[in-house]
């Protein structure tokens, strides 16, 4: 049975046909607790089971509340064996597991961290206490099996449908590009075998697809929204969704038939990074695009703002760009922190003016790096979100437990339900000093109040401001206080159990797993374009001039160093530690700085410097002060050539 992969299940105690039992002869360790598989099956000891065990090198965890089944895929359909064989018989069904899928260059291996000791403490608690209707859909396998993935989000004719073209190096079904408002619909771009499309009707009713939940936007969003699949290697790794461009005026709140800052908000909760997009000759930020913005808040560690089209204007001008950009930034994104800001021109065009190349050459290599680095960090961002999702559910339950118990048994249920909801910030304050929670853990006041309703002001005399407001006097009318759920203490227990204890062994167990594989990096497409040859950023340039040429590359600045070599009163060819240090101090560099250049150029650690050492230490000094970075030890090139032989002999 060794290299089988499995599967545990989490199952409900509900009296339905009885699982099979292990076959005879089974037999499988379980790292972490010394338990066979025996063809009678294994007792978890419950109420108090491991919570965390490995099969075939993959973590698995446990919970308490549920029984467990095994599951072996098979050319017949999975077979299936009950793990706890002193339980009554229980219905199986599928956790819900975390899993980080290797990409390309990472060996095509696969990690997996079952998430079941999380999902499962929390599912309870959300469903108790109608978490779903208020906040946020209830979690799927393939919300947490799909490749991490990026939004972009931009006014129209931004270049966010040129900035995918720029990454993949190919056409995608569906693609369209324009000075117009040309990409009307939500596309995911995503790898398949085959290139090909998926309409968006379709594409909600795939269980291996993590948009299930996208149905409840109803045909109107439907109809816009596809997905577009191709054999691309960047696709292996990331998938990538393209969204409409934001307009301004009636045609952004009322033509699109469907409630776009939901659909941005539904996204946001999901992906990995988002992506704002921003013209340098079009910095405003319309009331649509500011409210599209304001739909990620409590997501602002995945933003990133890249200022595209920047070689439209010259470096005085970018500099002004900037500036704008940032201020109109700060009025909408109420966060003490700067937003990173990437300058450039993301398309495969050449630039209209190089003044600014060596900017933009750095700022796209670290866009690259923070989008390469998201399958390795995907395990760790989708355990945060679940945590996030697990202290909002806490507070939730808090706050729907509170307004069941204020109400009255009889009489006056309906004015005090008004009463309640508009003493929901006095509750709030109330509710953090009870059970001393942070008011950051709490959800918008509006967002209780007004759960999903709103309603479009189109009379024209109304302010852009005020035309989309909430309806206060609809403050979840539409629900029963009487009939929420009093507080349930034993499910509040297992989340902070859960958040106390589970989490910090699950994290160890990740870290050890990542540290164990290969580097996960994402390959293909514009990624490759400067990973090797010449065109490599910093090729040629600073400690690594001169790497490809024959002649010593301080050669060249020789004579302008020996004179001042020579005004230093060297003896025997050599000049003292004093000496030098009184030429090199006129750099202005910290001590830290020259103390590193004199390790690297005295190569024969005499303590002293000849002549080439010399003029190595000035080249070094040169070097940091053009902004470079000095090496850790000297490369072979710029070793002085009458050291190359006894460099070895020194080290």
């Amino acid at each position: 049975m060794s290299g089988d992969s499995f599967l545990l299940t989490q199952t409900y105690p509900e009296p339905t046909p009885p699982g099979q039992r292990c076959r005879p002869g089974d037999q499988e360790a379980l790292y972490g607790t010394g338990l066979p598989l025996s063809p009678r099956g294994v007792t978890l000891s419950p109420p108090s089971p491991p919570d965390v065990f490995v099969i075939n090198n993959s973590l698995r965890t446990s919970s308490p509340l549920a029984d467990a089944y095994w599951q072996k895929p098979n050319e017949e359909g999975p077979e299936r064996g009950l793990l706890n064989s002193e339980q009554a018989p229980v219905t199986s069904r599928p956790v819900i597991g975390l899993s980080a899928r290797g990409g390309a260059g990472s060996g095509g291996g696969e990690r997996c961290w079952d998430g079941s000791v999380l999902a499962w403490t929390v599912l309870p608690l959300e469903e108790a206490y109608r978490f779903h209707e208020f906040h946020s859909p209830a979690l799927e396998d393939a919300d947490f099996e799909n490749k991490p993935m990026i939004l972009l989000v931009g006014q129209y004719s931004t270049g966010k449908t040129t900035f995918i073209r720029y990454l993949l190096e190919q056409d995608f079904p569906g693609m369209r590009i324009g000075p117009e408002p040309t990409t009307d619909s939500f596309i995911a771009v995503m790898y398949g075998e085959t290139e090909g499309s998926t309409p968006g009707n379709a594409l909600v009713v795939d269980p291996k697809k993590p948009f299930r939940k996208l149905s409840r936007f109803g045909n109107a969003f439907l109809n816009r929204f596809m997905c577009s699949q191709l054999p691309n290697q960047v696709l292996k790794s990331i998938s990538i969704i393209d969204s409409p461009g934001i307009l301004s005026g009636e045609k952004q709140r009322i033509s699109r038939g469907y409630d776009f800052c939901q659909v941005l908000q539904w996204f946001a909760e999901r992906v990995d990074r988002i992506i704002l997009l921003f013209d340098a000759h079009k910095l405003d930020i319309s009331d649509e695009f500011s409210e599209a913005i304001k739909a990620f808040r409590g997501q602002d560690d995945k933003i990133r703002v890249v200022l595209n089209k920047a070689d439209q204007v010259d470096t005085q001008q970018l500099m002004r760009v900037y500036g704008a950009l940032m201020w109109s930034l700060g009025k909408v994104i109420n966060t003490p922190e700067v937003l990173r800001v990437y300058i450039g021109s993301f398309w495969a065009q050449p630039l209209q003016n190089t003044d600014n190349r060596r900017l933009f050459e750095a700022e796209a290599q670290d866009l690259f790096r923070d989008i390469q680095s998201l399958p390795q960090k995907a395990a760790v961002r989708k355990l945060n979100d679940l945590i996030k999702r697990a202290r909002l559910a806490k507070v939730h339950a808090y706050i729907i437990s509170h307004l069941k118990k204020e109400m009255p048994s009889v009489f006056g249920k309906e004015n005090k339900k008004r009463e309640l909801i508009s003493r929901l910030p006095e509750i709030y304050i109330q509710l953090q000093r009870e059970y001393q929670i942070s008011a950051g853990d709490f959800p918008e006041v509006k967002a209780m109040q007004c759960p999903g309703l709103t309603k479009t002001l189109t009379a024209g005399a109304q302010s852009a401001g005020s035309r989309r407001v909430l309806l206060l006097e609809e403050q979840l009318e539409n629900y029963d206080f009487t009939k929420f759920h009093s507080l349930k203490p034993k499910l509040i227990e297992a989340v902070d159990n859960m958040l106390s204890n589970k989490i910090s062994s699950l994290m160890s167990l990740i870290s050890q797993e990542e540290m164990s594989m290969p580097t996960q990096l994402v390959q293909g497409g514009a990624f490759d374009g400067t990973t090797e040859g010449p065109f490599n950023q910093g090729y040629g340039e600073g400690a690594k001039e001169g790497a490809d040429e024959e002649e010593w590359v301080v050669a060249k600045d020789k004579p302008v160093y020996d004179e001042l070599f020579y005004t230093l009163s060297p003896v025997n060819g050599k000049i003292s530690g004093v000496n030098a240090k009184k030429e090199m101090v006129t750099s202005k560099l910290p001590n830290s700085v020259l103390g590193k250049i004199w390790k690297l150029a005295d190569c024969d650690c005499d303590g002293m410097l000849d002549e080439e050492e010399f003029a190595l230490a000035k080249h070094l000094i040169k070097i940091k002060l053009d902004g470079y970075e000095l090496p850790n030890s000297l490369p072979p090139h710029l070793v002085p050539p009458s050291h190359r032989k006894s460099l070895p002999k020194a080290d």
